[in-house]
Protein backbone atom coordinates (compact mmCIF):
# COMPACT_ATOMS: atom_id res chain seq x y z
CA UNK A 1 0.00 0.00 0.00
CA UNK A 2 1.41 3.77 -1.22
CA UNK A 3 2.20 5.90 1.63
CA UNK A 4 2.63 8.69 -0.56
CA UNK A 5 1.74 11.78 0.42
CA UNK A 6 1.14 10.57 4.42
CA UNK A 7 2.77 12.91 7.06
CA UNK A 8 5.79 11.68 9.34
CA UNK A 9 4.72 11.71 12.93
CA UNK A 10 6.70 14.58 14.25
CA UNK A 11 10.06 13.95 16.19
CA UNK A 12 12.28 15.18 19.19
CA UNK A 13 14.46 16.09 16.24
CA UNK A 14 11.61 18.51 14.96
CA UNK A 15 10.76 19.67 18.01
CA UNK A 16 14.84 20.58 19.29
CA UNK A 17 14.84 22.73 15.85
CA UNK A 18 11.48 24.39 16.54
CA UNK A 19 12.35 25.49 19.78
CA UNK A 20 16.12 26.09 19.35
CA UNK A 21 18.04 23.86 21.06
CA UNK A 22 19.56 20.67 21.04
CA UNK A 23 18.08 17.24 20.98
CA UNK A 24 19.69 16.55 24.90
CA UNK A 25 17.99 19.55 26.33
CA UNK A 26 14.74 18.56 24.76
CA UNK A 27 15.03 14.79 26.46
CA UNK A 28 16.26 16.49 29.74
CA UNK A 29 12.65 18.28 29.59
CA UNK A 30 10.72 15.07 28.82
CA UNK A 31 12.08 13.18 31.58
CA UNK A 32 11.25 15.89 34.17
CA UNK A 33 13.27 19.27 33.31
CA UNK A 34 16.06 18.83 35.57
CA UNK A 35 19.52 21.14 34.88
CA UNK A 36 17.46 22.83 32.27
CA UNK A 37 16.85 26.86 32.26
CA UNK A 38 13.19 28.59 32.70
CA UNK A 39 13.49 29.56 29.10
CA UNK A 40 14.69 26.45 27.13
CA UNK A 41 11.69 24.52 28.98
CA UNK A 42 9.22 27.16 27.51
CA UNK A 43 10.70 27.02 24.43
CA UNK A 44 10.69 23.32 24.24
CA UNK A 45 7.02 22.87 25.59
CA UNK A 46 5.73 25.04 23.46
CA UNK A 47 7.63 23.74 20.48
CA UNK A 48 6.04 20.74 21.13
CA UNK A 49 2.21 22.40 21.44
CA UNK A 50 3.28 23.56 18.00
CA UNK A 51 4.74 20.46 16.16
CA UNK A 52 2.01 18.25 18.06
CA UNK A 53 4.95 15.87 19.30
CA UNK A 54 3.76 12.59 21.27
CA UNK A 55 6.22 11.02 23.45
CA UNK A 56 7.53 7.39 22.51
CA UNK A 57 6.40 5.84 25.93
CA UNK A 58 8.36 2.90 25.21
CA UNK A 59 11.44 4.35 24.10
CA UNK A 60 11.67 6.18 26.48
CA UNK A 61 10.98 3.42 29.37
CA UNK A 62 13.91 1.89 27.68
CA UNK A 63 15.73 4.77 28.98
CA UNK A 64 14.55 5.47 31.90
CA UNK A 65 13.72 1.98 32.98
CA UNK A 66 10.58 3.17 33.57
CA UNK A 67 7.17 2.33 32.31
CA UNK A 68 5.32 5.62 32.84
CA UNK A 69 2.23 4.00 34.01
CA UNK A 70 0.11 2.64 37.15
CA UNK A 71 -1.98 -0.07 37.98
CA UNK A 72 -5.40 0.17 39.81
CA UNK A 73 -5.51 -3.55 41.59
CA UNK A 74 -8.75 -4.70 43.17
CA UNK A 75 -7.98 -7.87 45.05
CA UNK A 76 -12.26 -8.64 44.72
CA UNK A 77 -13.78 -11.14 42.43
CA UNK A 78 -15.29 -9.22 38.94
CA UNK A 79 -18.92 -8.69 39.92
CA UNK A 80 -17.92 -6.76 43.17
CA UNK A 81 -16.12 -4.16 40.95
CA UNK A 82 -19.70 -3.43 38.64
CA UNK A 83 -21.71 -3.97 41.91
CA UNK A 84 -20.20 -1.67 44.24
CA UNK A 85 -19.79 1.86 43.02
CA UNK A 86 -17.11 3.09 45.69
CA UNK A 87 -14.53 1.06 43.21
CA UNK A 88 -15.65 2.98 40.38
CA UNK A 89 -15.87 6.48 41.99
CA UNK A 90 -12.11 5.78 43.45
CA UNK A 91 -10.89 4.70 39.78
CA UNK A 92 -12.19 7.73 38.02
CA UNK A 93 -10.75 10.17 40.90
CA UNK A 94 -7.18 8.08 40.62
CA UNK A 95 -7.57 7.74 36.63
CA UNK A 96 -8.46 11.60 36.21
CA UNK A 97 -5.43 12.47 39.35
CA UNK A 98 -3.17 10.74 37.16
CA UNK A 99 -3.87 12.60 33.94
CA UNK A 100 -2.46 15.61 35.67
CA UNK A 101 0.75 13.84 35.28
CA UNK A 102 0.12 12.76 32.09
CA UNK A 103 0.79 8.91 33.48
CA UNK A 104 -2.44 6.30 32.70
CA UNK A 105 -4.28 3.58 34.77
CA UNK A 106 -4.49 -0.28 34.14
CA UNK A 107 -7.49 -1.28 35.83
CA UNK A 108 -6.10 -5.19 36.82
CA UNK A 109 -8.78 -7.22 39.17
CA UNK A 110 -7.29 -10.18 41.33
CA UNK A 111 -10.15 -12.29 42.45
CA UNK A 112 -9.37 -15.78 42.20
CA UNK A 113 -5.64 -17.07 42.92
CA UNK A 114 -5.24 -17.94 39.05
CA UNK A 115 -5.93 -14.30 38.37
CA UNK A 116 -3.11 -13.52 41.02
CA UNK A 117 -0.16 -15.42 40.24
CA UNK A 118 -0.79 -14.12 36.33
CA UNK A 119 -1.31 -10.46 37.72
CA UNK A 120 1.86 -11.11 39.86
CA UNK A 121 3.93 -12.32 36.75
CA UNK A 122 2.85 -9.28 34.43
CA UNK A 123 3.62 -6.55 37.71
CA UNK A 124 6.90 -7.97 38.16
CA UNK A 125 8.24 -8.12 34.90
CA UNK A 126 7.99 -3.95 35.32
CA UNK A 127 5.16 -3.25 33.31
CA UNK A 128 3.68 -0.65 35.73
CA UNK A 129 5.60 1.24 38.20
CA UNK A 130 3.40 1.10 41.07
CA UNK A 131 0.26 -0.26 42.17
CA UNK A 132 -2.92 1.50 43.68
CA UNK A 133 -4.07 -1.69 45.94
CA UNK A 134 -8.01 -1.71 46.78
CA UNK A 135 -10.12 -3.77 48.78
CA UNK A 136 -6.85 -6.50 50.06
CA UNK A 137 -8.42 -8.59 53.14
CA UNK A 138 -6.02 -10.04 55.66
CA UNK A 139 -3.90 -12.94 54.30
CA UNK A 140 -4.69 -12.17 50.76
CA UNK A 141 -1.01 -12.67 49.07
CA UNK A 142 -1.16 -10.21 46.71
CA UNK A 143 0.51 -7.71 49.08
CA UNK A 144 3.05 -9.60 50.30
CA UNK A 145 4.33 -10.55 46.88
CA UNK A 146 4.73 -7.03 45.56
CA UNK A 147 6.54 -6.21 48.73
CA UNK A 148 8.77 -9.18 48.41
CA UNK A 149 9.42 -7.91 44.76
CA UNK A 150 9.97 -4.17 45.64
CA UNK A 151 6.58 -2.51 43.85
CA UNK A 152 6.11 0.42 44.99
CA UNK A 153 2.03 0.55 46.70
CA UNK A 154 -0.04 2.58 48.43
CA UNK A 155 -3.38 0.86 49.94
CA UNK A 156 -6.84 2.00 49.91
CA UNK A 157 -7.83 1.47 53.77
CA UNK A 158 -5.36 0.38 56.58
CA UNK A 159 -3.90 -3.07 55.21
CA UNK A 160 -3.97 -5.46 58.10
CA UNK A 161 -1.39 -7.29 59.10
CA UNK A 162 1.33 -5.35 56.78
CA UNK A 163 2.31 -2.60 59.86
CA UNK A 164 4.48 -0.03 58.39
CA UNK A 165 5.23 -1.81 55.15
CA UNK A 166 2.98 -0.37 52.97
CA UNK A 167 1.85 2.90 52.55
CA UNK A 168 -1.86 3.36 52.52
CA UNK A 169 -4.85 5.84 52.46
CA UNK A 170 -7.80 5.86 54.31
CA UNK A 171 -11.01 7.56 56.05
CA UNK A 172 -10.79 7.40 59.60
CA UNK A 173 -13.41 4.50 59.75
CA UNK A 174 -13.27 4.43 63.77
CA UNK A 175 -14.72 8.11 64.13
CA UNK A 176 -16.85 7.34 61.10
CA UNK A 177 -18.93 4.86 62.51
CA UNK A 178 -19.00 6.46 66.32
CA UNK A 179 -20.44 9.59 65.29
CA UNK A 180 -23.01 7.62 63.23
CA UNK A 181 -23.72 5.50 66.46
CA UNK A 182 -24.05 8.89 68.73
CA UNK A 183 -26.64 10.40 65.88
CA UNK A 184 -28.59 7.01 66.72
CA UNK A 185 -28.35 7.36 70.42
CA UNK A 186 -29.20 11.14 70.64
CA UNK A 187 -32.18 10.26 68.61
CA UNK A 188 -33.61 8.37 71.65
CA UNK A 189 -32.55 4.47 70.25
CA UNK A 190 -32.17 2.17 72.88
CA UNK A 191 -31.22 -1.21 70.88
CA UNK A 192 -28.78 -0.16 68.12
CA UNK A 193 -28.06 -3.25 65.59
CA UNK A 194 -25.06 -3.22 63.22
CA UNK A 195 -24.07 -4.61 59.94
CA UNK A 196 -20.50 -5.30 59.94
CA UNK A 197 -18.24 -5.45 57.33
CA UNK A 198 -16.11 -8.49 56.27
CA UNK A 199 -13.91 -9.36 59.61
CA UNK A 200 -10.71 -9.37 57.78
CA UNK A 201 -10.97 -6.10 56.40
CA UNK A 202 -9.86 -2.43 57.61
CA UNK A 203 -13.44 -1.00 57.74
CA UNK A 204 -15.05 -4.45 58.77
CA UNK A 205 -12.42 -4.00 61.82
CA UNK A 206 -12.37 -0.43 62.46
CA UNK A 207 -16.61 0.67 62.05
CA UNK A 208 -16.82 -2.58 64.09
CA UNK A 209 -14.73 -1.47 67.46
CA UNK A 210 -15.94 2.36 66.92
CA UNK A 211 -19.39 0.93 67.07
CA UNK A 212 -18.42 -1.17 70.42
CA UNK A 213 -16.93 1.94 71.82
CA UNK A 214 -19.75 4.36 71.62
CA UNK A 215 -22.70 2.23 72.91
CA UNK A 216 -20.59 1.73 75.66
CA UNK A 217 -20.08 5.76 76.38
CA UNK A 218 -24.10 6.11 75.65
CA UNK A 219 -24.33 3.40 78.47
CA UNK A 220 -26.01 1.16 76.22
CA UNK A 221 -25.44 -2.64 76.92
CA UNK A 222 -23.63 -4.84 74.53
CA UNK A 223 -25.09 -7.48 73.07
CA UNK A 224 -23.36 -9.77 70.52
CA UNK A 225 -27.28 -10.60 69.17
CA UNK A 226 -27.09 -7.05 67.50
CA UNK A 227 -24.08 -8.04 65.81
CA UNK A 228 -24.91 -9.52 62.14
CA UNK A 229 -21.90 -9.92 59.88
CA UNK A 230 -21.94 -8.93 56.22
CA UNK A 231 -20.16 -8.78 53.16
CA UNK A 232 -20.15 -4.99 51.71
CA UNK A 233 -22.87 -6.87 48.96
CA UNK A 234 -26.48 -6.10 48.94
CA UNK A 235 -27.36 -9.21 49.18
CA UNK A 236 -25.03 -9.83 52.42
CA UNK A 237 -27.15 -6.71 54.02
CA UNK A 238 -30.41 -8.70 53.20
CA UNK A 239 -29.03 -11.56 54.75
CA UNK A 240 -27.45 -9.98 57.48
CA UNK A 241 -30.76 -7.23 58.64
CA UNK A 242 -33.27 -10.94 58.09
CA UNK A 243 -30.80 -12.52 60.96
CA UNK A 244 -30.70 -9.23 63.20
CA UNK A 245 -34.32 -9.11 63.26
CA UNK A 246 -34.82 -12.67 64.14
CA UNK A 247 -32.46 -12.36 66.71
CA UNK A 248 -33.58 -9.77 68.66
CA UNK A 249 -37.01 -8.10 67.26
CA UNK A 250 -36.62 -5.47 69.34
CA UNK A 251 -33.83 -3.57 67.54
CA UNK A 252 -35.16 0.19 67.14
CA UNK A 253 -31.76 1.36 64.63
CA UNK A 254 -29.03 -0.32 63.05
CA UNK A 255 -25.52 1.29 61.63
CA UNK A 256 -24.75 -0.35 58.64
CA UNK A 257 -21.21 -0.72 57.39
CA UNK A 258 -21.95 -0.02 53.89
CA UNK A 259 -24.41 2.09 51.62
CA UNK A 260 -24.56 -0.97 49.48
CA UNK A 261 -25.22 -3.29 52.55
CA UNK A 262 -27.97 -0.95 53.99
CA UNK A 263 -29.72 -1.05 50.86
CA UNK A 264 -30.29 -4.98 51.61
CA UNK A 265 -30.82 -4.07 55.58
CA UNK A 266 -33.81 -1.83 53.67
CA UNK A 267 -35.28 -4.44 51.65
CA UNK A 268 -35.17 -6.89 54.54
CA UNK A 269 -36.73 -4.55 57.14
CA UNK A 270 -39.56 -3.80 54.60
CA UNK A 271 -40.65 -7.19 54.05
CA UNK A 272 -40.42 -7.58 57.81
CA UNK A 273 -42.94 -4.57 57.93
CA UNK A 274 -40.85 -2.55 59.58
CA UNK A 275 -40.89 1.11 58.72
CA UNK A 276 -37.87 3.75 58.81
CA UNK A 277 -37.10 5.79 60.39
CA UNK A 278 -40.40 5.39 62.35
CA UNK A 279 -39.33 1.96 63.77
CA UNK A 280 -36.10 1.22 63.04
CA UNK A 281 -33.43 4.23 61.96
CA UNK A 282 -31.07 2.54 59.57
CA UNK A 283 -27.61 4.29 59.01
CA UNK A 284 -24.84 3.52 56.60
CA UNK A 285 -21.42 4.56 55.46
CA UNK A 286 -19.85 5.87 52.06
CA UNK A 287 -22.37 8.16 50.74
CA UNK A 288 -22.03 6.28 47.63
CA UNK A 289 -24.53 6.48 44.54
CA UNK A 290 -26.32 3.62 46.55
CA UNK A 291 -27.27 6.41 49.41
CA UNK A 292 -29.65 8.50 46.85
CA UNK A 293 -30.98 5.14 45.34
CA UNK A 294 -33.14 4.27 48.60
CA UNK A 295 -36.36 5.00 50.38
CA UNK A 296 -36.07 6.95 52.42
CA UNK A 297 -32.99 8.45 51.40
CA UNK A 298 -29.83 6.88 53.21
CA UNK A 299 -28.34 9.31 56.45
CA UNK A 300 -25.02 7.84 55.73
CA UNK A 301 -20.83 8.70 56.88
CA UNK A 302 -19.28 10.18 53.63
CA UNK A 303 -15.90 9.29 52.52
CA UNK A 304 -13.68 12.00 51.00
CA UNK A 305 -13.06 9.93 47.94
CA UNK A 306 -12.02 12.79 45.75
CA UNK A 307 -9.49 13.15 48.47
CA UNK A 308 -8.53 9.74 49.19
CA UNK A 309 -7.55 9.26 45.18
CA UNK A 310 -5.70 11.86 45.24
CA UNK A 311 -3.59 11.30 48.08
CA UNK A 312 -3.18 8.23 46.83
CA UNK A 313 -1.71 9.13 43.65
CA UNK A 314 0.26 11.56 45.62
CA UNK A 315 1.64 9.37 47.90
CA UNK A 316 2.21 6.43 45.21
CA UNK A 317 4.44 8.91 43.00
CA UNK A 318 6.53 9.84 46.10
CA UNK A 319 7.13 6.18 46.63
CA UNK A 320 7.79 5.78 43.19
CA UNK A 321 10.48 8.21 43.45
CA UNK A 322 12.21 6.52 46.60
CA UNK A 323 10.15 8.17 49.62
CA UNK A 324 9.56 5.91 52.80
CA UNK A 325 5.87 4.37 52.89
CA UNK A 326 3.78 6.86 54.92
CA UNK A 327 0.02 6.83 56.02
CA UNK A 328 -2.43 9.00 55.51
CA UNK A 329 -6.25 9.39 57.72
CA UNK A 330 -8.83 11.88 55.97
CA UNK A 331 -11.55 12.98 58.22
CA UNK A 332 -15.56 11.71 57.53
CA UNK A 333 -18.39 13.17 57.67
CA UNK A 334 -21.91 12.97 58.85
CA UNK A 335 -24.72 13.38 56.14
CA UNK A 336 -28.43 13.50 57.60
CA UNK A 337 -31.04 12.58 55.12
CA UNK A 338 -34.66 10.67 56.00
CA UNK A 339 -33.51 7.19 57.29
CA UNK A 340 -32.38 7.88 60.49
Amino acid sequence: MSTTGRRRPPTIHDVAREAGVSRGTVSRVLNGGHHVSPASADAVNAAIRKTGYVVNRHARSLITGRSDSVAFLLTEPQERFFEDPNFNVLLRGCTQALAAHDIPLLLMIAGTEAERRRISRYITAGHVDGVLLVSSHSGNPMAERLVKARIPVVACGKPLGQGARIAYVAADDRDGAREMVRHLAASGRRRIATVTGPPDTPGGVERLAGYRETLAEAGLPADERLVAEGDYSRAGGERAMAELLERAPDVDAVFVASDLMAQGALTALERAGRRVPEDVAVGGFDDSPAALGTRPPLTTIRQPWDRISTEMVRVLLGRIAGEDPSAVILPTELVRRDSA
